[in-house]
C-alpha cells in the first residue's frame, strides 16, 4: 500500500465535495434572499435544486468514506509500508535518518512508529499523521526552524564548563578528567521539569552547533576536547556542518 496513491484517489473526490458545498452555499444565499423578498417561485426552484445538490453531496461523501475505509491502515504500519515510504521521503527531502523499526532518529528528532495503534510520535508528541511525506516535511521544517534560532556558542560552552566543574566535584574526578556528556546533561538540567523544556535531543543539537562553531575555549581561556567511548549507549550522535555524523561521548576542560 502507498498513501500517495490514496491521496491521488481522494483529490478528485475532495473536489466533488468542495463543488457540492459551494453550490449548496450559493443556493442557500439565494433561498434566504427569496424568502425575505417573497419570491416564492424562485424559492421553490432553488429549494428543489438544493435537494439535488444534497444528493450529490451525499454521493461525494460516500465515495470519500468508501475510499478511506478501503485503506487498511493497520496493515500499512504492521507490514512496513509506512516505514519504507518514510525512508524514501527522507532520501527525497535530504533528511538524514538512522535507526530501524520502530524507532528512528532524524537529528535532532526521534520518530517512533506504533504499529498496533497506527500512531506516530515525534519525540514525545503524538502526531495525527499517516502520510510519510507529511511527517518528513514536518521534521524538515522543524530542523530548518531550529537552525534559524540564534545560538551563542561562547555562552553555551561557558555554561558547559560550569556544569563540568560541578560534575567533576560531585563525581570525585580529577581536574581535566573526561566526563560523559550524558552525565553532564543531568547537571545542566537537574530537575525533570527542566528536562521537559530542554531534553537530551535539544542538548545534542546544541552540541552539534558548538561542534560546528569553531569555538575552542571558554571566556577565561580554558580549552575543551570531545572524546569517544566504547560504550555505545554513552555516545551522542550529532551531524557536523557538512551533514556527516559524529559520535561524541565525553568532554574535558583543561588549561
Amino acid at each position: 500500500m502507498n498513501y500517495e496513491e490514496l491521496y491521488e484517489t481522494l483529490q478528485p473526490q475532495e473536489k466533488s465535495l468542495k463543488d457540492s458545498l459551494a453550490l449548496m452555499q450559493r443556493l442557500f444565499k439565494a433561498v434566504a434572499k427569496e424568502t425575505e423578498g417573497g419570491d416564492l417561485k424562485s424559492l421553490m426552484r432553488d429549494v428543489s435544486a438544493m435537494q439535488e445538490a444534497c444528493e450529490s453531496l451525499k454521493t461525494a461523501l460516500e465515495d470519500v468514506k468508501d475510499t478511506v475505509e478501503g485503506f487498511d491502515s493497520k496493515a500499512y504500519f504492521a507490514e512496513g509500508d509506512f516505514a519504507e515510504q518514510m525512508l524514501s521521503a527522507c532520501a527525497e527531502k535530504g533528511v538524514d535518518v538512522r535507526g530501524e523499526f520502530p524507532v528512528y532518529e532524524m537529528f535532532p528528532y526521534k520518530v517512533k512508529l506504533d504499529a498496533e495503534n497506527q500512531d506516530v510520535y515525534l519525540d514525545r508528541k503524538k502526531l495525527p499523521c499517516m502520510r510519510p511525506l507529511s511527517l518528513v516535511n514536518t521534521v524538515k521544517a522543524g530542523q530548518e526552524r531550529l537552525n534559524r534560532v540564534s545560538f551563542n556558542a561562547q555562552a553555551f560552552v561557558n555554561e558547559l564548563a560550569d556544569a563540568y566543574d560541578l560534575a567533576v566535584l560531585k563525581l570525585g574526578k580529577q581536574d581535566a578528567a573526561d566526563v560523559y556528556l550524558t552525565n553532564l546533561y543531568k547537571f545542566l538540567a537537574p530537575m525533570s521539569r527542566f528536562r521537559k523544556d530542554y531534553d537530551q535531543q535539544s542538548f545534542a543539537f546544541d552540541l552539534a552547533r558548538l561542534y560546528a562553531s569553531g569555538i575552542e575555549e571558554t571566556k577565561n581561556g580554558r580549552r575543551f576536547q570531545f572524546g569517544p567511548s566504547r560504550k555505545q549507549n554513552k555516545a551522542i550522535r550529532i551531524l557536523d556542518k557538512d551533514g556527516q555524523e559524529q559520535y561524541l561521548a565525553t568532554i574535558r576542560f583543561f588549561q
